[in-house]
């Protein structure tokens, strides 16, 4: 539906096509927003956030990649040999601090150190690293790692937040849109009636049944009808062109939307089920579920981990490792406990200033993000139950407005009636007309404010919709 909707609107761009007597072509509501979140570029920049997310989880689990390194160097002068050096070794991180590595060592020169000097065949070795201090139960790499998952999760609820924020805007569009497309077929109508009704008073002033001032009138009728319908389609323009901004092809091109190109006017009865707000009464709405709070939270969750891995920071750095010796490789009982090679390296800053002061940083952020994780809570709930209470209201006022207008309607037509036997004026018709528009005009407005409520309930719940 949406690539035939595409395919038209773009045909419809063309010179050619300009030129034709088109025929009305409704757009749908659905269609519209699916058609923006599929091609608008916020849309498709909010689709972003999750393969960089995606990118940076890759790039943290690389951290964990094991390792191979090789060092070779070589000094030759005056045609003696003084050193030449191998080490190649092939290393294994894993989670907890621990590393695995083996390595092959081969040395040969006159001057090598005294430690340096191996078996011909050189010497390998293998054996494991690992903190006890610092490092041991989280690091920089786990620590990496966990917010990079984190932080993927925060993407998908940002994700969200903004495609909703684009059909919010877009939704709002398209409700002026319709409501200035109905403001001119109000006007169209009342014009449509008001001609006629000069028409039939000229001829009875012809007649000489009513007076010849009567014309005067009924004309200044008409074109105060033809002024408003005049205005109401520059609004209708402006209106079309605000809502043309939303609409985008695949190729990241705008497209124009043409004059031939109308709202769906019976948009209300599908608002609820596109906006995916239908059925959602206010005591099922859980507020933790929120794609704000869950980014929120997400953010919490990635300075909890910073604090760990800030408080692991005040921990002496114990670095211990150990590797069997062995020339034999190919035998694994060769692997003894007789010929290693270990060692321990020990630090601890006196004063630790600079760690205590990170941490104390990372305290102060994580405070800051949980208290506005509360104020945030509290702000998502009284907007959404006052956002409720407004619809209550708009329910009554539409049925209010709607007995207004039936009974505005009827007042005018018994006038007309009355008229026509010669038992009223003109000037009675015209200002009962008068106030069937105003009524009529009054419940566009409130229609489109109804309107314009159920799609801030639809942000205020940040709702990504999942059948566009």
């Amino acid at each position: 539906m949406i690539n035939k909707l595409f395919l038209f609107l773009f045909l419809f761009t063309t010179p050619f096509t300009r030129a034709q007597q088109l025929d009305t072509v409704v757009l749908n509501f659905k269609e519209y927003l699916g058609y923006i979140k599929k091609y608008h570029p916020i849309a498709k920049q909010a689709e972003l956030k999750i393969g960089e997310a995606q990118a940076n989880l890759m790039k943290s689990r690389g951290g964990f990649d094991p390792k191979i390194e090789v060092d070779y160097h070589l000094k030759e002068f005056k045609g003696t040999e003084y050193y030449q050096r191998f080490n190649a070794t092939f290393k294994v991180p894993t989670w907890y601090g621990i590393e695995f590595k083996a390595n092959f060592e081969q040395n040969d020169g006159a001057y090598l150190n005294p430690s340096e000097n191996l078996p011909e065949d050189g010497l390998y070795s293998a054996g494991v690293s690992f903190s006890l201090g610092q490092g041991l139960w989280i690091n920089d790499r786990m620590a990496t790692l966990k917010s990079a998952k984190i932080f993927r999760e925060q993407n998908r609820a940002e994700r969200d937040i903004l495609v909703n924020e684009v059909l919010y805007n877009a939704s709002l569009a398209y409700f002026d849109w319709l409501q200035s497309f109905r403001e001119k077929d109000i006007y169209e109508r009342f014009l449509a009636n008001a001609k006629e009704r000069y028409k039939g008073v000229r001829q009875n002033a012809i007649a000489g049944v009513v007076p010849s001032i009567d014309t005067l009138e009924a004309k200044i009728i008409v074109q105060d009808r033809a002024l408003n319908l005049e205005q109401a389609k520059i609004i209708l323009s402006n209106k079309s062109l605000l809502l043309a901004t939303f609409l985008w092809t695949n190729n990241n091109i705008p497209i124009e939307l043409q004059p031939n190109v109308i709202p769906d006017i019976h948009m209300e009865r599908d608002i609820d089920v596109t906006l995916e707000i239908l059925g959602k009464p206010l005591d099922s709405i859980v507020i933790e579920d929120h794609p704000k709070l869950k980014a929120l939270n997400y953010k919490i969750e990635s300075l909890k981990i910073d604090r760990r891995l800030k408080s692991n920071k005040l921990l002496p750095t114990i670095d211990l490792e150990y590797n069997f010796l062995t020339e034999n490789p190919d035998y694994f009982n060769s692997f003894g406990n007789q010929q290693y090679k270990g060692g321990v390296n020990f630090q601890l800053p006196l004063f630790m200033r600079k760690e205590r002061g990170n941490l104390r940083l990372t305290d102060f952020k994580l405070q800051d993000a949980q208290l506005e994780a509360t104020n945030t809570s509290v702000r998502i709930k009284n907007n959404i139950l006052a956002i409720y209470m407004e619809l209550d209201s708009f329910y009554r006022q539409q049925d209010l407005i709607e007995n207004m207008v039936q009974d505005y309607r009827l007042l005018f037509f018994a006038e007309e009636r009355k008229f026509s036997f010669g038992e009223s004026s003109l000037f009675l018709i015209n200002s009962r007309e008068s106030k069937l528009l105003e009524a009529e005009l009054k419940k566009n407005i409130i229609q489109n404010k109804f309107s314009i409520t159920k799609a801030k309930l639809f942000k205020s719940l940040a709702i990504n919709p999942v059948d566009l």
